[in-house]
């Protein structure tokens, strides 16, 4: 009887560990590489995780005189290097390049969710407390470094995009919009600065990150703001004014939803061919390593792009209850895939820029990298082009990789993308707490 109840035993523990294995394994992507990118990337059915497939990069920072692998054609040198978590670029009209050293806000640490993540975003090197700065680079000597550093702005909240509007300057901090007064030369601000418009930042501030772009006259300004969940798992009513982007009039101080139903948008940028707005765009995560593919697309006034409730134009996200399959004729479909869980954060039209062929006429995107997908994707540098009535068009094309060792450790991890005075690409990488220059041999 013992000995039955023993091997009874034994066979249920099998069958729990089999359980168990069945639901934590990793989903592995099916596509082929490059199937997930471009005008017509190939969807799969949605494959739901119990507990979500986690891959993460352990940040490794880089070795003394390493460095990622630019294009043919292209090298790369460190443009300023010792940085604190370095983010968004700004290029000032003497050349002056502004970064912001910044990072998440101090997060909940109660509950188990809360410890995993704050866990797994300190092995991604994203921990540590932000330094709420920005600082000013100068290359005064012309030879691609930047050979002038200064704290430029201190006491900042979490910052992120900048604008430069005549003589002010405007910061995104996690929570609202500022404004301060810039002369030009200047190396360092020290004025308390204005408050413009306060943005959405009630707990848990999940997509913290708030970039900002002028309109071309200078009276608008327009704020990427990203979900406070996933699909909206912590309530819609946590995401009033968010997953948006919203247009703020400089002289009234009034706002309103420019567009809206995209999850995270981070970079922005204006189209030099036709003056349109465009975004770069974090999807959705927990469906499978071959959804969602994260986006490049145009901004439309009183677009609706689908978050949480559909993606790409009208595949239905069942998680998200209840349904609201009235609106799926009314959602824009995206103009560009960039890939599954790459993560785009960083966008720059190739306008000034001295790269040569293939990088004379369409956009720079930094591709931050997947924590959530197996294999690994992202992690580089990018560029789409686009023909000459300013669509995208074809697939990516490297501009800069070898962001992974080959132990697939973060030696760096690229951020934003910002073309130089002298036609060079920068790129920030807060992994490895440098400002790379990229330019043509």
């Amino acid at each position: 009887m013992k000995k039955h109840i023993l091997i009874i035993s034994a066979l249920a523990l099998v069958i729990i560990g089999g359980v168990l294995f069945y639901l934590t394994r990793p989903d592995v992507a099916r596509l082929a590489e490059g199937q997930d990118t471009g005008r017509e990337p190939v969807f799969t059915a949605p494959r739901e995780e119990a507990i979500p497939t986690v891959a993460i990069a352990e940040a490794e920072g880089w070795a003394a005189g390493a460095a990622p692998s630019p294009a043919q054609g292209l090298s790369v040198v460190r443009f300023a290097e010792g940085l604190d978590h370095p983010r968004s670029l700004l290029r000032l009209p003497n050349g002056d390049v502004l970064v912001t050293e910044t990072g998440s806000p101090p997060r909940p640490d109660s509950g188990i969710v809360a410890k995993v993540m704050n866990y797994f975003m300190g092995k991604a090197g994203a921990g540590g407390p932000s330094a709420n700065r920005i600082r000013l680079l100068r290359d005064a000597d012309k030879d691609g470094k930047a050979e002038v550093q200064t704290e430029f702005l201190t006491g900042l909240n979490s910052p992120y995009g900048m604008a430069l509007v005549g003589d002010t300057l405007y910061v995104a901090n996690t929570d609202a919009v500022m404004a301060y007064p810039y002369k030009a030369g200047d190396t360092k601000i020290t004025d308390k600065g204005r408050k413009v418009v306060t943005l959405p930042h009630g707990a848990p501030n999940m997509h913290w990150t708030k970039n900002i772009i002028a309109s071309e006259d200078g009276k608008l300004l327009y704020v990427s703001i990203g979900s406070n969940s996933n699909v909206g798992e912590n309530g819609l009513d946590t995401e009033t004014n968010r997953a948006a982007i919203i247009e703020v009039n400089l002289e009234t101080g009034d706002n309103r939803v420019f567009a809206s139903g995209l999850r995270n948008p981070v970079g922005l940028a204006w189209n030099p061919v036709n003056d349109t707005l465009w975004t770069v765009v974090n999807e959705r995560d927990g469906i499978g390593s071959d959804l969602v593919p994260d986006f490049l697309t145009r901004v439309e006034f009183g677009g609706f792009y689908g978050w949480p409730w559909n993606y790409w134009g009208g595949y239905e996200d069942k998680r998200v209850q209840p349904t609201r399959p009235e609106i799926r004729e009314y959602t824009h479909r995206p103009d560009y895939a960039l890939g599954n869980h790459v993560a785009p954060l960083g966008l720059r039209f190739s306008t000034g820029a001295q790269l040569g062929k293939p990088f004379e006429n369409g956009a720079f995107v930094g591709l931050h990298g997947s924590w959530n997908r197996m294999p690994r994707a992202g992690y580089k540098v990018v560029f789409v082009p686009f023909d000459d009535k300013g669509a995208p068009q074809g697939k990516p094309i490297d501009v800069l990789t070898g962001f992974l060792s080959k132990e697939d450790k973060a030696q760096g991890r690229p951020v934003d993308v910002l073309v130089d005075q002298a036609g060079g690409l920068l790129v920030s990488d807060d992994v490895g707490g440098i400002i790379w220059r990229v330019v043509k041999k």
